[in-house]
């Protein structure tokens, strides 16, 4: 979920295994409240922007979460150390301040007695906020009526070897930076709260959509993450949600499970927010030092020269050889994990054959964090 930034927003790195790039978050320029299934616009991947801008199936009861909405530890007894001793121990659920009077509610009992009767807009993320998941606040603003922002560090999108238990969690901080942009209720349940029995029995299965490139490094992210967004959706009451396009993927699956399951919510993207040097805003940026945040800033330039390629009217053979050559000139110390240009509805690779709009996706390590990243082309019909 948006950690939707990514998303959020609802929708990030690790140093052991696959982990999400900033799950349900993550996000660049804020503009208007946009039409069910709309995306706001991306611009070029080098320079920085200003202010303002879910998947393999998994077996009953198994275990495993976009740069918004989860590493180590299950819901149930398949995970080792369980959520919440895990999230304790990170200081999870430590008493915070409130700044500038900010409602908290931590149960869903709670929540229901505090939602008002007007439209209602839900910002999911995993906390860690930076200024990704803050313009997802402000897209959420900018729509109007109640706005609710949900901080929840959801287990069931992470596997058994991701970052878990050292994802970043400083409730109070994440406060502070919630204060003066607008939010009416900020939900922050435990994840007893969410999962009171456990691992669900039923969950959500996101489909050929969750089976490829992050579905398939990461096996069972996204049905946790689908499954975290439909019990968030529910409690909220929400009619629009509002997701970063830096986890386009979830954001994909997001949009599959509402419209295949008559949800009836409007899904708000927001493009992505990036650093001067390029590199997507994402929680686990923290990870890098130095050397590796060199290493990760290949993966931002091979799409910015696959995006040159694309406005260049390159067919889709020559974006993707001026994305891996560009990577290749990188000092990334790894082969990325995937690099391709796919069909932005299916995730499928385009042929050769291709014209119109594509999204070249990639995703590679660098030192202890893995990083995803994308940006939306055209590509020039022959």
């Amino acid at each position: 979920m948006t950690a939707p930034n990514g998303s959020a927003g609802a929708g990030g790195p690790q140093a052991d295994a696959a982990q999400p790039a900033d799950a349900v978050a993550g996000a660049d320029a804020v503009g208007a409240a946009q039409p069910a299934d709309a995306v706001a616009g991306a611009g070029a991947v080098g320079a920085a922007r200003p202010a303002g801008a879910v998947d393999v199936a998994r077996p009953a009861g198994a275990v495993a979460g976009a740069d918004a909405v989860g590493a180590v530890g299950a819901v149930g007894a398949a995970r080792p150390a369980g959520p919440d001793r895990a999230a304790r121990r990170a200081g999870a659920d430590a008493a915070s301040p409130q700044p500038g009077g900010l409602r908290v509610v931590r149960t869903a009992r709670e929540l229901k007695g505090a939602l008002g009767p007007s439209r209602r807009t839900v910002v999911m993320t995993m906390g860690a906020l930076h200024e990704g998941h803050l313009d997802l606040v402000r897209a959420g603003r900018l729509r109007g009526g109640q706005l609710v922002v949900t901080i929840f560090v959801n287990p069931l999108q992470f596997g058994p070897n991701e970052d878990f238990a050292r994802y970043p969690r400083d409730l109070g901080k994440d406060l502070a930076a919630l204060d003066g942009l607008g939010v009416d209720l900020v939900y922050a349940p435990s994840a007893n709260e969410m999962y009171p029995a456990g691992t669900p029995q039923v969950m959500i299965e996101p489909g050929p959509l969750g089976q490829v490139f992050e579905g398939a490094i990461r096996p069972g992210h996204f049905q946790g993450v689908a499954t975290v967004v439909f019990k968030l959706l529910a409690r909220s009451g929400a009619d629009a949600a509002v997701f970063g396009e830096k986890d386009a993927q979830q954001l994909a699956v997001i949009r599959q499970m509402v419209r295949d399951l008559d949800l009836g919510v409007e899904i708000i993207a927001v493009p992505t927010r990036r650093e001067p040097d390029g590199l997507a805003l994402s929680s686990r940026n923290a990870y890098l030092d130095a050397t590796a945040r060199q290493g990760a800033l290949a993966l931002p330039q091979a799409i910015q020269a696959g995006q040159a390629a694309a406005a260049a009217g390159g067919p889709p053979k020559a974006i993707r050889g001026a994305a891996r050559a560009a990577l290749g000139r990188g000092p990334a110390p790894e082969l990325p994990e995937y690099l391709e240009l796919v069909d932005p509805a299916t995730f499928q690779a385009v042929p050769d054959t291709w014209s119109g709009p594509a999204l070249l996706i990639g995703a590679l390590r660098a030192g202890p964090a893995r990083l995803i990243d994308n940006a939306r082309v055209v590509v020039a019909g022959r």
